[in-house]
């Protein structure tokens, strides 16, 4: 979608408002920028480097009662690898890493390590960072290895437990199948009794019978189990990728101190260099004239002129000026002794075009007004206060004539000029 012609203008003109402030601060965003450089590379010489190794561990079921996941678009694998990767940093494994890398503190370790589980995967990445390559890559290998060790402990434990549940209710079922088989014989010898018993006798018997059967089952169902625990094989993982000693350090990164050092002093230069624009309201070119002071600039003065700029500025004060008669005031903002002796030579200019009398003083009631501002010598509010005051008095301000720094008047050509 474009933008309307009225938006498109408004916006150019913004970004050649951004652009002409830049270019007028350009020495206050340059120092800024620098700043933000060096300050970026003297931070990157001063962070101590760190090495990160980083150790794969593709994680299998023990065959142990795990908790599981619920497959998801993130985590497809049945294994709730979340719940791993905080296990793989925990206290336990971080005792375990450091009695590895004989370290007496482990939490202090734990703050060197970070986890990663890869989406889609049954992979654990852990990271170690150390001032060395040698010892980050020794401590991603530890606790990977104190990891699969921790896993493969607590399988064997959760297997021991159920074997031992198993067992005792092994035990107890066996017990009843015995009762149950002392019952049926004591049964089976109550049937030998006379016959008014037999009946009675009967049913007793094949209600032990039927419990005899349903024990003997169970008893068989729980050897099964503990025979099938018995041999259950504990496979916590293994190492797919071991820890190697980074080549380089993963920190400090030149390109994020660097970037983020340009970035910083773009920002605060442009910030220092609309402060400063906006603070700042000395006029130092012909353009703050204009910009600052709002008044039309009719001539800039050079340095070293020769007479024929007073024919020029003639020219555009008499076509600001109209139809005379007219009483002209040439007054001086921040210049001294400049006014008088280009008030004669633009009196004889303007002599010829319209009829005007130059003065330099405000008690001669001017009714129009031309302005020398000084550059690098006055400020904005002076100029306005001087077209304020004249305002007050009645005479028009036409607009201003830059006059530079080391300005010489022109050497008159005729005895009227030097008059």
């Amino acid at each position: 979608m474009s933008l309307p012609p009225h938006s498109r203008h408004r916006v150019d003109h913004g970004l050649a408002e951004y652009g002409s402030v830049l270019g007028r601060r350009r020495l206050v965003a340059a120092v800024c920028l620098l700043a933000g450089v060096g300050g970026a590379g003297a931070a990157l010489a001063l962070t101590p480097e760190r090495y990160t190794a980083v150790a794969q561990v593709q994680v299998l079921p023990t065959g142990a009662q795990e908790q599981f996941n619920v497959p998801n678009a993130r985590q497809r694998e049945t294994l709730n690898l979340d719940t791993e990767s905080q296990i793989a940093r925990s206290a336990v494994v971080s005792a375990r890493a450091a009695e590895a890398l004989k370290n007496p503190n482990p939490e202090e370790l734990r703050e060197h390590v970070t986890v990663d589980v890869p989406p889609n995967s049954a992979i654990l990445s852990i990271s170690f960072s150390a001032s060395d390559p040698q010892a980050a890559a020794a401590g991603a290998q530890a606790y990977a290895e104190a990891y699969l060790r921790n896993r493969a402990r607590a399988a064997e434990d959760a297997i021991g437990a159920q074997l031992k549940l198993i067992a005792a209710r092994l035990r107890d079922v066996e017990d009843d199948l015995d009762e149950a088989t002392a019952t049926r014989s004591a049964t089976a010898t109550a049937q030998t009794a006379p016959a008014q018993t037999t009946t009675a006798g009967g049913a007793a018997g094949l209600g032990t019978t039927r419990r005899q059967a349903m024990l003997a089952r169970q008893v068989s169902d729980l050897t099964l189990r503990y025979d099938a625990l018995k041999t259950v094989a504990v496979t916590p993982g293994t190492v797919i990728s071991p820890a190697r000693p980074p080549a380089r350090p993963a920190h400090p990164s030149p390109p994020l101190f660097l970037g983020s050092g340009l970035f910083l002093g773009i920002l605060a230069g442009a910030g220092a260099a609309f402060g400063r624009d906006r603070l700042d309201t000395r006029v130092r070119t012909c353009a703050d004239i204009e910009r600052l002071c709002g008044l039309p600039l009719l001539a800039e003065l050079p340095a070293r002129p020769d007479s024929g700029i007073l024919d020029e500025m003639a020219a555009a004060v008499a076509t600001s000026l109209g139809g005379g008669p007219h009483r002209l005031l040439l007054e001086g903002v921040g210049v001294t002794s400049t006014a008088r002796p280009l008030a004669k030579g633009l009196g004889s200019a303007l002599a010829h075009l319209v009829p005007v009398t130059v003065v330099t003083g405000r008690s001669a009631h001017p009714d129009a007004a031309l302005l020398l501002v000084g550059l690098r010598r006055t400020t904005s509010p002076e100029v306005t206060r001087a077209v304020r005051q004249l305002s007050r008095q009645g005479a028009r301000v036409l607009g201003a004539v830059a006059v530079p720094p080391g300005f010489v008047a022109p050497v008159p050509e005729t005895a009227e000029w030097g008059a």
